[in-house]
């Protein structure tokens, strides 16, 4: 492609795909015409090449959003909810396997994955079009009498929202989605190695009636002066940043500079508690979606397995047999149950981990061995006799593997699975309910499954706690990260 081309054809999509920035409701090359390689992770194939977005294009997107804004706040919340509204039934309608299927090519889940994420992300515009029209105030008598004050919520102004490539739809409409229901413009950047999605979505909103300037998508491989850009201007009023605790900690000092509302999703190590009294099938099926969802590759993700002594051999045994049974391959082949990871970086981490793993006494039950041949592909594994403090459990592994400690107490367990930084997410399988919320009120993480391997839900509060974040997204609490409070005194 050159930077006058303005789509690229994907096979088996049924229209082409923009490649370009989206900027003021229009479709531009990159202010300086470069572009950048977007690859299929199956066989490092070339799927398309993009926009690359410099600084310039930043400033750009914060010119149309500051000349959006008046008026995007000013719009009747229905307005706003139906425009959500409208976007949702595309993309579970008219553009659903386009979706999908583009999800699949470009980060390499498969198509099972990529379905049930577009029908995840598709929610976020559903339930925040329904909460558009419920942002509240109140009025209030003063104590003395005299004076009464009313309370207004606001849109808390222009956001940035740097997204990642893991969940490339979910995780841009669980940001837009509350932002567009509050009334604030908002600049994307997207993940350099999954752009694709982010564009089209961002047509799929233009077509549904999206005012001019209230999106900006900048892909770029240039995240720091782009990111960087839009943070320095002081139209700027909200960072929403989805990654990693190293990259968040850098943009919490920048946005310290211009006092940004911040909202930050970081990184997880995701305890798995097996308890003996659990129903072992029910713990294992929990842990094929708490550890596989997305090939691994999610903050939510089962990091680490603790089981209790009584059942460690059994359950490891039966986790070990159902990833046996999954097939390997291109996502959207028929019959795949695991895909490729999404850069060779990504997997030269997870063999890494599992080798240093290995090298501290572990012992593997099923895959461990990177397959020969192209693409970005680990097998699914079970690693026991895992040494407590090993590379496997201190480390945010991002892939399939699946890393087993026995623990023989409560006490044991809380302490090995809150001896982290982080805290996002923690599991736990019991048959006994009052030891399960026991166990769930003394882990330290924003969320915990209780008996189940998943807890994202579009109507719940997603975040965590510690080095894993702050801030929520989805619920009702994610649409208050968007708005401001302020309030009119006058007397009587």
């Amino acid at each position: 492609m050159t930077s006058s081309e303005t789509t690229a054809t994907i096979e088996g999509l049924s229209r082409p795909v923009p490649v370009q920035l989206f900027v003021g409701g229009t479709w531009q090359p990159a202010g300086g015409g470069a572009t950048f390689e977007v690859r299929d992770p199956a066989d490092a194939s070339v799927l398309a090449r993009v926009a690359d977005a410099t600084a310039d294009d930043a400033r750009a997107a914060m010119d149309a959003a500051a000349a959006a804004a008046p008026a995007w706040a000013a719009t009747a919340p229905r307005e706003r909810g139906e425009i959500l509204r409208r976007t949702f039934e595309a993309m579970t309608g008219p553009r659903a396997d386009d979706l999908a299927l583009l999800m699949v090519r470009e980060n390499g889940k498969t198509l099972t994955d990529a379905r049930g994420e577009l029908t995840y992300a598709a929610e976020f515009f559903r339930w925040f079009s329904e909460e558009a029209v419920r942002i509240d105030g109140d009025y209030r008598v003063a104590p003395a009498g005299g004076t009464r004050t009313v309370v207004v919520r606001q849109p808390v102004g222009i956001s940035l929202a740097i997204t990642p490539w893991n969940f490339p739809a979910a995780m841009l409409t669980r940001k837009l989605g509350p932002a567009f229901a509050a009334g604030c413009p908002v600049v994307v950047k997207p993940a350099s190695e999954t752009p694709l999605t982010a564009l089209l979505l961002a047509e799929l909103l233009a077509e549904a009636g999206l005012p001019d300037g209230v999106l900006s998508v900048l892909p770029t491989t240039s995240a720091k002066d782009v990111a960087g850009t839009a943070m320095a201007d002081p139209r700027l009023r909200k960072v929403s940043f989805t990654g990693s605790t190293e990259v968040g900690r850098g943009l919490l000092k920048q946005a310290a500079d211009q006092v940004l509302v911040s909202s930050m999703e970081l990184g997880g190590n995701a305890p798995f508690i097996v308890c003996a009294d659990a129903d072992l099938d029910a713990a294992v099926e929990g842990a094929m979606v708490a550890k596989l969802r997305n090939g691994g590759e999610a903050c939510t993700a089962a990091n680490r397995f603790y089981v209790e002594d009584a059942v460690a051999d059994e359950f490891a045994r039966r986790l070990a047999d159902r990833m046996g049974t999954l097939t390997l391959g291109r996502g959207d082949d028929e019959g795949v149950g695991l895909g490729p990871l999404v850069n060779e970086d990504t997997v030269g981490k997870v063999e890494r981990i599992v080798k240093e793993t290995v090298e501290a006494g572990a012992r593997v039950v099923i895959g461990g061995e990177r397959p020969e041949g192209p693409g970005y592909f680990y097998p699914p594994t079970v690693l026991v006799d895992v040494p407590a403090g090993s590379p496997a459990t201190e480390e945010e592994i991002f892939g399939p593997v699946a890393p087993i400690v026995r623990f023989g107490s409560d006490e044991e367990v809380l302490a090995l699975a809150n001896g982290t930084e982080f805290g996002l997410v923690s599991y736990v399988f019991t048959g006994d309910l009052a030891r399960g919320l026991r166990l769930a009120e003394a882990l330290e993480s924003g969320m915990v499954g209780l008996n189940r391997g998943v807890v994202s839900d579009p109507a719940a509060p997603f975040g965590g706690v510690k080095q894993s974040g702050i801030g929520r997204e989805g619920g009702h609490e994610g649409l208050a990260e968007y708005l401001q409070t302020k309030y009119i005194s006058f007397p009587l």
